[in-house]
């Protein structure tokens, strides 16, 4: 999969398939898309292309600077690539982006620079300046610059519509089945393992301190989690704790990884962890010794759930 940076940096002069969207978790409903156009592109021997743009356009618009992802967009890469994407878009949103009206953005992007012979979009799809036009009018357009238009449904899992925002809200509410269901995978924060104040190592419970880098990335909320952790090709089993570290004063919020069975010096490393369900929230002890015997208690538990 080749990644291009800016419409302005796609040079082919191919038809192409084409789909577009932020994709925020890739999930379900998403892969329907890209499925269908992988399949679609494969049948034709054209290009399988993907535009998405990044900063999210909610970070952008004042109203919705906060949001936070579900993916980052090197997770994302990692997906589409997968997925079958043969080239992957990134464009800059911006607000003067925001303001192209609908007839620009089709013409002048979709048609000429993007050279596109199918659009594949969902059915609540908008586009255009406030979002003035709808796939209704996107049809239209395809009549007149001679492009075909496919719609694909909406993806349901047990009754429930698949979205990005109830996927966060799974994430934040500790419902990681729920968000696995609707992602297709476990959700997952990757990271570079720094060093922290090596509390863990004195009462037998060393931890990698993991660094988020990207501050959009959505974490998880406070508390311990049974994990599943990829290192070096490996998958091992451990609890994460996510929080401020109140017993020993702690300030700023940490995301600490306690692997099982587990003894070597990976400062530097880069781990992925994949959440599989909540311990027990964040709490503060009298001492560090009711703490120890507390992380004694939570791993017995994660134990008792390996099955997952």
């Amino acid at each position: 999969m080749d990644i291009i940076q800016g419409i302005q940096n796609y040079t082919s002069s191919s038809k192409s398939i084409l789909t577009i969207g932020t994709f925020d978790g890739v999930h379900m409903g998403h892969q329907k898309i890209i499925n269908a156009l992988v399949k679609d592109a494969k049948e034709k021997k054209l290009q399988a292309n993907l535009l998405t743009f990044f900063p999210h356009p909610r970070m952008i618009l004042k109203s919705e600077r906060t949001i936070k992802l579900i993916d980052t967009i090197q997770e994302k890469e990692i997906i589409l690539k997968k997925l079958g994407i043969d080239n992957l878009i990134i464009h800059p949103f911006s607000l003067e982006f925001s303001k192209l009206s609908a007839v620009e953005y089709v013409r002048d992007i979709l048609v000429k620079k993007l050279k596109i012979s199918t659009l594949y979009t969902g059915s609540n799809h908008h586009f255009g300046k406030n979002k003035e036009a709808s796939v209704d009018d996107l049809i239209l357009f395809g009549q007149k610059y001679g492009f075909e238009v496919r719609t694909v449904s909406a993806e349901n899992i047990s009754s429930i519509t698949v979205s990005s925002t109830k996927i966060r809200d799974a994430i934040l509410n500790s419902n990681f089945e729920i968000a696995k269901k609707f992602l297709g995978r476990d959700y997952e924060l990757n990271g570079v393992v720094i060093k922290g104040k090596g509390l863990g190592k004195t009462i037998n419970f060393p931890t990698a301190n993991l660094n988020i880098k990207e501050q959009y990335k959505l974490i998880p909320s406070k508390g311990v989690y049974f994990v599943r952790v990829y290192y070096n090709n490996n998958f091992f089993e451990g609890m994460m704790n996510i929080g401020n570290r109140p017993t020993i004063q702690g300030i700023n919020q940490t995301q600490e990884v306690h692997i099982f069975n587990f003894n070597k010096n990976i400062y530097g490393e880069h781990l992925k962890v994949l959440f599989l369900k909540k311990i027990r929230n964040e709490k503060k002890f009298n001492s560090v010794e009711d703490l120890k015997n507390q992380l004694i208690r939570d791993k017995d538990t994660c134990k008792r759930n390996l099955s997952i």
